[in-house]
């Protein structure tokens, strides 16, 4: 079961053999092993579990970002993390994403108090879900022999019947039935009260520094536990870190997360009865002679090697020995040994609230990002008075996190916190998908508000209208535009929204001014709206170039969840536009760097491309500032990668209090790493083909776009959008065929993203392979990827080009715009293939191509002209027209023109399956050619090729056939002619051979009768 990715989920109760069937689980698997884990008193500090494992500093901003920087770094080797009842919440989120494409080992205490909705992700990404079974009773007398040699055979029968199987139990009862110490009474813990009475003949700095490593509940330096550390070591109850495979802390300081008590087990009364015997079996600390030493500074981080327990339960049974007093004192002295973030914690814990408090606030100072707004939030937590600027800071350092619900939650108090904190409350709700809460929370604001607030305000109320009635939100437009004549970039945004939810004149320039307005999640929320609405337009180039330079952008960022999205938009358009291999094409809105003008010929304006974006192995893209990047992808020169902090995070300068808080006016309704919020009336985000500035070669640029003709006279809308490229000005580029595509698509699919990326990259990824035969590996992708508009429709297309067309009637659901079409038009075709003849209605806000296709369709005439519609947007679309012309004409030299057309394309174009179609449509003419392709020799024609490619895929050769619209007899000819060539003894050889020969196909391999 750990010989494929997938998460493994060993667990138990305290003592039942976890962390040892860890460990010979980790020795039993090959290849190099990564062992982390959590932390009882850091639990809250983002993605600790994994950076202890990884050994590195980790984006625990974005999920998406975090688990492919461990993927990166873990590859084929085994992720092992202990104890994940104490895994902080980021490291629990990423592990589904991980799991599927690593191979990951963990171990799960029980009782837990992990919540129901992450068990379920756990237990629904699980491949095996393993209860550590307890000790048989051969086992557990041999267990208890060799703890205690000199027991009679009754006492280990009576030690092994009151342990349950229990390994520790077992232990600890042996040896106390050994020592002839009485054992504990009816209703008693029985492991709980033999570790008590065996630590109470440790001396007192031992019990001290045990209790202490309870408490701390990660690995500690021998200075910090002062004197008792040399007695656990002698007493084999500590070891060093590296002995155990434990690594040490993963830094000296992090965020904390909520006003929690300290550890389970640290908690008073957490072993019943047996906490009382603190006072007699184990003295807490009084001041001084707490035994623990400030030899080891505030960091913590020196005084040796790191010193972990052998059993963490053990420790944190010594924790819970101690009495409420002595729990206090070792909080309190513990929270000045250690960094503010984890002494914040350790005051909490005292009870000490207000000094938490304070702490917390010094420790958000220190740093930045998704570490600050944790902290923030746990200082907004506690149960004192919180001033509302700190709440106000919290707020607007969760929105950068991204973490909206938990922003509106801070901004919640008895008394009211003044307008500013009304509007930053508004937009996170807004941003929660909450349009209706926003409303409600800036209701309140006055008019007379000073600018910026009224600003956020007008904002709030403006898209939570178009949210509910976009009529309305007409006619608030008008009015908020008639208030804010020079509005804030926030208002803008908004304002470009509503005209592009009703298509004012200048709805687009807009948005590509909104996406410029220099705040990047304003930029990115208005760039991807912009993206959506130019491609259900059908302005397929333009939105392109958009996603394109968007992309390159949130790489320069560090906003991997953005920079993906875009990407793969980018690369789904590419796979949708399609175009002729070698084709010189023309983009209508050229894409140049922000700033500067591009330089025709230029390689480096590979900056464009979606190479450039920084996710392709052997990508020249921008270089990346973090920890991770190295490791982040393979082969790359300097891509976006992973980073300590969000990009466009606080940097906290100033002090929470007495620094700027920041107005509400500068939120904005996206976040990194998460999905944009979504403004009713938008399409599905469908971009497509991409163009750039200059010439430029595929070769000169890795994974390098491609432009199209736009059909329209354009507004250079990428060039507005960063601050540069001339209205209506033309670049040519190459374009580097489906293979490219289908290269950066598939490297997108294997890496953890988010599911909006996933699914454009899945789609893309399918498109390409079900036109050009790989029916089978289209469908499997589509199975493994999620929910999307675009998959969706690829899917209902696979079937219909399978020839299954009963299952290609769909009509597209809550698909509008180009997909829309592009559903309606696949299930005409497969209407028409089942000899129905009902003419659906039309959906409305149809590109003119798509609704030019449909028309021809319902009225049985029209295709050729649609066709030429399709000309500047997709290529196989303008196929299909041809192919719907030949099949439904009925004047014969028509039909034939239009196939032979279709055929030439879909042969230049590699989709072999609507040249297959185009063929089969000629033959019905009786259509036969007099050129015969010359004799090969001993290289593959072309057809030969496209037949052991799919024989490769394992298709069968009836699906060969139907796929290439010729006879399973000329399959079986083309088999045996590449089986002679290549000297192959079977089809299956030849299917292999195939491919590593070097000699290219012959392409002029015409037959007489068009096979």
């Amino acid at each position: 079961m750990l010989q494929r990715p997938g998460l493994v989920v060993l667990t138990g109760p305290p003592g039942s053999g976890r962390s040892t069937a860890l460990r010979e689980l980790t020795a039993a698997v090959p290849g190099p092993v990564h062992s982390g884990g959590g932390l009882a008193m850091l639990q809250t500090v983002p993605a600790l579990a994994l950076s202890r494992a990884v050994r590195a500093r980790l984006p625990a901003h974005d999920v998406h970002l975090l688990a492919e920087a461990v993927r990166s770094r873990v590859r084929a080797g085994l992720l092992v993390l202990d104890d994940i009842q104490y895994a902080d919440a980021a490291t629990l989120a990423a592990l589904p994403a991980l799991a599927r494409f690593c191979r990951v080992l963990v171990a799960l205490r029980t009782p837990h108090r992990l919540s129901g909705p992450v068990l379920d992700s756990l237990r629904a990404a699980a491949t095996a879900w393993v209860e550590v079974p307890p000790l048989g009773r051969d086992a557990a007398l041999e267990l208890a022999g060799r703890t205690a040699g000199g027991l009679d055979p009754a006492l280990l029968s009576a030690v092994v019947d009151r342990a349950g199987g229990n390994p520790l139990a077992i232990t600890a009862l042996a040896r106390q039935a050994a020592a002839a110490k009485p054992g504990a009474g009816p209703g008693i813990d029985q492991v709980a009260y033999a570790i008590a009475t065996a630590l109470s003949d440790l001396p007192r700095p031992a019990r001290t520094a045990l209790a202490a490593l309870g408490l701390l509940g990660r690995p500690a330096p021998a200075g910090l536990l002062g004197a008792g550390a040399a007695d656990l070591l002698a007493a084999g109850l500590v070891a060093p870190a590296g002995l155990l495979g434990a690594p040490g802390s993963a830094g000296s300081s992090g965020a904390v997360g909520s006003a929690g008590s300290s550890s389970a087990a640290g908690s008073p009364g957490s072993f019943g009865a047996v906490g009382s015997a603190g006072s007699s079996g184990v003295p807490g600390p009084a001041g001084s002679s707490s035994g623990l030493s400030a030899a080891a500074g505030p960091a913590g981080s020196s005084g040796g090697d790191l010193l972990v327990p052998v059993s963490t339960y053990v420790a944190e049974t010594a924790a819970g020995l101690l009495d409420a007093a002595a729990r206090v004192e070792l909080h309190t002295r513990l929270a000045e040994l250690t960094p503010p973030a984890e002494a914040a914690r350790h005051l909490a814990a005292a009870g000490d609230l207000p000094g938490a408090h304070r702490r917390a606030l010094v420790a958000a100072d220190q740093t930045s990002g998704g570490d600050r707004a944790e902290l923030l939030l746990f200082a907004c937590e506690l149960d004192v008075p919180i001033d509302p600027r700190v709440r106000i800071a919290a707020a607007d350092a969760l929105l950068t996190a991204g973490r909206a619900s938990a922003a509106a939650r801070v901004l919640v108090a008895a008394e009211p916190l003044g307008p500013e904190a009304d509007v930053l409350r508004g937009e996170a709700l807004l941003q929660a998908d909450d349009p209706q809460g926003a409303r409600a929370a800036v209701r309140s604001v006055p008019d007379a508000a000073t600018g910026p607030v009224l600003a956020a305000r007008d904002r709030v109320l403006l898209l939570a209208e178009l949210a509910a009635d976009p009529a309305s939100a007409q006619d608030l437009a008008g009015k908020i535009s008639a208030r804010h004549p020079q509005p804030t970039p926030g208002v803008a945004a908004a304002l470009a929204a509503v005209q592009a939810r009703f298509r004012t004149p200048g709805w687009d320039s807009a948005l590509a001014s909104a996406a410029r307005s220099g705040d990047p999640l304003i930029s990115r929320w208005a760039a991807w709206l912009l993206v959506e609405q130019l491609a259900a337009d059908g302005r397929l180039a333009e939105s392109a170039d958009v996603a394109l330079a968007a992309a390159r952008d949130s790489a320069a960022d560090l906003s991997y969840g953005w920079q993906t999205r875009f990407a793969a938009a980018a690369d789904w358009a590419l796979a949708l536009h399609g175009s002729i291999p070698g084709e010189l094409l023309a983009s209508s809105s050229p894409v140049s760097p922000a700033g500067s003008a591009a330089v025709a010929g230029s390689a480096d304006v590979r900056a464009d491309s979606a190479g450039a974006a920084g996710l392709y192995s052997g990508s020249a893209g921008p270089a990346a500032a973090s920890a991770g990047a190295a490791g982040l992808y393979s082969g790359s020169a300097g891509p976006a990668a992973a980073s300590g902090t969000a990009g466009a995070a606080s940097a906290g300068s100033g002090g929470v209090v007495s620094g700027s808080a920041g107005t509400a006016g500068a939120a904005s309704a996206g976040s990194a790493g998460s999905t944009p919020t979504a403004v009713p009336g938008s399409s599905a985000a469908i971009a497509a083909s991409a163009g750039a500035a200059g010439v430029v070669s595929a070769s000169a640029v890795p994974g390098g776009a491609v432009g199209a003709v736009s059909g329209t006279a354009g507004v250079g809308l990428a060039g507005a959008v960063h601050g540069s490229g001339s209205a209506g000005g033309a670049g040519v580029r190459l374009w580097d065929g489906s293979d490219g595509v289908l290269k950066r698509a598939s490297n997108l699919t294997d890496r953890a993203l988010p599911d909006e990326a996933r699914g454009y990259a899945t789609a893309a990824t399918a498109l390409i392979e079900a036109d050009t035969g790989l029916l089978a590996a289209a469908r499997a992708h589509l199975d493994a990827g999620p929910a999307h508009p675009a998959t969706a429709w690829v899917a209902q297309e696979t079937a219909w080009l399978d020839g299954q067309p009963d299952r290609a009637l769909g009509t597209g659901g809550d698909a509008d715009g180009l997909l829309a079409g592009l559903h309606a038009i696949t299930a005409r075709w497969a209407a028409f293939d089942l000899g129905e003849q009902s003419a659906p209605p039309i959906p409305g806000g149809l590109p003119g191509a798509a609704r030019r296709t449909l028309t021809a369709w319902a009225t049985g005439t029209g295709f050729t002209a649609a066709a030429e519609g399709w000309k500047p947007i997709a290529l196989r679309e303008r196929i299909r027209c041809l192919i719907a012309a030949g099949v439904t004409d009925t004047d014969s030299q028509r039909a034939v023109a239009a196939l032979l057309s279709a055929e030439q394309l879909a042969d230049a174009a590699g989709f072999t399956v609507l040249a297959g179609r185009a063929r089969r449509g000629l033959r019905r003419h009786h259509v036969h050619r007099d050129t015969r392709s010359p004799r090969s020799g001993d290289q593959l024609t072309r057809r030969e090729t496209d037949v052991l490619r799919l024989v490769a895929a394992g298709e069968p050769t009836r699906r060969i056939a139907g796929q290439l619209g010729i006879s399973a007899e000329t399959v079986d000819t083309h088999i045996r002619a590449g089986m002679r060539k290549l000297g192959a003894r079977t089809r299956t050889e030849a299917a292999a051979l195939a491919f590593t020969h070097s000699s290219p196909p012959d392409m002029s391999d015409t037959h007489k009768d068009g096979r």
